[in-house]
């Protein structure tokens, strides 16, 4: 079911003859449960017109790096292929992603394109709308809960959202029926990328090298549903009670997939609550997560304009991390020592190879992260600057708004003033000594040092085949 709150006009122009529909693929990678693709799939059995897609590669993506594109370009070749068994060609530009769009909307009857959250995903849909010679027209389909069914301003915390998001997820957690195309446009003749070798094509691409691709993980929407099946059969049991200890890895890996679009939200809620065992508490705490922590950060960056500044904060956070910024650090490290793990605490160190060595972080060691980041830098701005930098460069769900909110939640967004303490003012802290008190942190340590020489690959050292 595609419900009418997802679907929203973004301009005036009327559904014109022409050669075909245009799904504008950007932020919604996938060839399944994507409603935004079914969607213009019905709407092109509906004029009896093939539906052709595009997406757009650009080389200047902010922040993004060789690390980011391969994970993305591993799921478009997947994607690419399945779009196909569905007769669907998609032509994969190198283009600002706007300009892909609009170009083939010259001969387009209807553009439809997926949602994005983020400044620089709304300025391009803005920019097709006003470019696309007809109706342009955005489906949600990266959340469980439409962003403004589920709320109309921005929320203070989790326990403000939760009850709207609980209020609405029976009407929207729910299958998604794919619909056969009745004309397919696997016959139309459009120049584009081949993306089957992820390696050659990168070689090919302007980007930053400093960060090379990791063999920890690699993209398309199998492998996002194979380690689901994973998680569900060995870990979800586990969820509730062991999920914050680095050392046991009770992750499912969804984040960076969920990131990329190449899996959809509801499609792993629904998973989840299809797992054997009923309900319980596993269930309710990985939903908890999935669907309120994710869309409480959606809802951030979808209200708050100042999402990628320090401005952001809560007034009460801005104002005790001021009162409190001229306090003694115990410890003062340079971004260069930071981003080689070079500290006192081997905790924190750990915890920065699995990023530089995965892509990904333990999601309580990501707050203890950011939480001493804060504390090791001589001014709160400064360390909320290096955060962001380091998140953004790092990790494979980088610049998303669970980034965001994330990095930000460590200098007291989305959170609530705690006793007062040197640096950290009235902003919740966190130490070695409370990692150590809770979980194995020597195993957590060890199990990150075995890692070394393993995760880290660069594309030119990986086989085009497993690219």
């Amino acid at each position: 079911m595609i419900h009418g709150e997802r679907i929203q006009a973004l301009n005036t122009k009327p559904i014109r003859h022409g050669r075909y529909v245009l799904y504008w693929m950007q932020a919604s990678q996938r060839a399944a449960f994507n409603h935004a693709l079914e969607f213009a799939i019905r709407e092109a059995n509906r004029l009896k017109l093939p539906m052709l897609a595009v997406f757009g590669l650009t080389e200047g993506y902010p922040e993004a790096n060789e690390r980011h594109y391969a994970f993305m370009l591993e799921g478009l070749r997947e994607t690419r292929k399945a779009m196909r068994r569905r007769g669907v060609e998609l032509v994969i530009r190198k283009a600002e992603p706007d300009d892909a769009a609009v170009g083939l909307a010259s001969d387009a009857s209807l553009v439809v394109t997926d949602r994005g959250y983020t400044t620089v995903q709304r300025r391009w849909r803005r920019s097709v709308a006003r470019g696309a010679p007809c109706r342009v027209v955005r489906v949600e389909t990266d959340v469980v809960v439409p962003v403004e069914v589920a709320s109309g301003k921005v929320e203070y915390a989790a326990r403000t959202l939760r009850p709207k998001i609980q209020r609405h997820l029976a009407e929207y957690l729910v299958p998604l029926e794919q619909t056969a195309l009745k004309r397919d446009s696997l016959d139309m003749v459009h120049s584009g990328l081949d993306v089957e070798d992820v390696g050659a094509l990168l070689a090919k691409l302007e980007l930053d090298r400093g960060v090379g691709r990791v063999s920890a993980f690699v993209g398309g929407t199998s492998e996002a549903k194979r380690l689901l099946r994973s998680f569900i059969e060995a870990k979800l049991r586990d969820y509730a009670d062991r999920r914050n200890d680095p050392s046991r890895g009770i992750q499912s890996h969804q984040s960076p997939y969920l990131h990329f679009g190449q899996v959809s939200p509801v499609y792993v809620a629904l998973k989840i609550l299809a797992a054997p065992g009923g309900l319980g508490k596993p269930k309710e705490a990985y939903l908890e997560e999935l669907v309120v922590r994710r869309e409480l950060a959606v809802n951030f960056v979808r209200y708050c304009s100042q999402y990628r500044s320090y401005r952001c904060l809560p007034g009460w956070a801005a104002a005790t991390l001021r009162a409190h910024q001229q306090d003694r650090r115990p410890f003062v490290y340079t971004l260069a020592q930071l981003e080689r793990a070079e500290t006192h605490d081997p905790y924190w160190n750990a915890a920065m190879r699995e990023m530089l060595w995965t892509g990904k972080m333990h999601n309580y060691m990501r707050m203890y992260w950011g939480k001493k980041i804060l504390e090791w830098t001589r001014s709160p701005r400064a360390a909320f600057r290096r955060a962001l930098y380091l998140n953004n460069k790092y990790f494979l769900d980088g610049r998303d708004p669970n980034s965001w909110a994330s990095v930000a939640w460590c200098f007291g967004l989305h959170d609530r003033p705690w006793g007062q303490r040197p640096v950290f003012g009235t902003v919740r802290y966190m130490n070695a000594a409370g990692l150590e008190r809770k979980f194995d942190m020597d195993g957590y340590v060890g199990k990150i040092e075995g890692l070394q020489g393993t995760c880290l690959r660069h594309a030119r050292k990986r086989p085009s085949s497993s690219a």
